[in-house]
């Protein structure tokens, strides 16, 4: 049976367009009022709401958790990224490093997809690199704009969308679910 089509739990816009991208297939974003556990486990938090989404939806589903950890800080924000970047945005996240020499960072993305069966397989992809000291490019999501991966001198947002997935952890963990997809066929 060939997958033609996948529900994403999201609204972003822009993870569904990488999603596509990525994966060379239909992508439905579907966002639910989830309850989503505290926790510094990428993988826990990942499953736990993988679970809640296909409890409720009762059909396979696609969940993404992200997490940045930045080395200085013993691995915050983490899974709490998405929360820091509310309260301080990017140029609040560079001035918490303002005075840190260790600007090394970890960027995971870690996708949970539930079959129909209701089984999770877990895909994880990651990436170092450094927080900038200030917010550089236009492209891209999020926090592109602070994170520069080991290897390049840019920024993920200074980056088109070809030359971000050569770096992205999220192109990492979609190239292994894609894997994964296709021998499922």
């Amino acid at each position: 049976m060939k997958v033609s089509k996948i529900y994403f739990a999201t609204t972003n816009e822009g993870k569904i367009a990488e999603a596509k991208t990525l994966l060379g297939i239909g992508i439905e974003g579907c966002g639910l009022p989830i309850d989503e556990i505290q926790s510094l486990d990428a993988s826990e938090v990942a499953r736990k709401k993988a679970l809640a989404y296909y409890e409720k939806l009762q059909k396979p589903i696609l969940v993404e958790d992200v997490s940045l950890t930045f080395q200085a800080l013993n691995g915050l924000p983490g899974t709490y990224i998405n929360d820091f970047s509310k309260v301080l945005d990017n140029k609040g996240l560079c001035h918490l490093m303002r005075d840190e020499k260790d600007r090394c960072a970890t960027a995971i993305t870690t996708l949970v997809f539930i079959d129909s069966e209701g089984t999770p397989h877990e895909f994880v992809g990651e990436v170092h690199g450094d927080i900038t000291k200030e917010p550089r490019g236009e492209k891209g999501f999020g926090w592109d704009p602070i994170f520069q991966p080991n290897g390049s001198d840019k920024t993920l947002a200074e980056m088109d969308i070809e030359e971000k997935n050569t770096y992205s952890m999220r192109a990492r963990a979609f190239e292994k679910f894609k894997t994964w997809l296709e021998t499922q066929e």
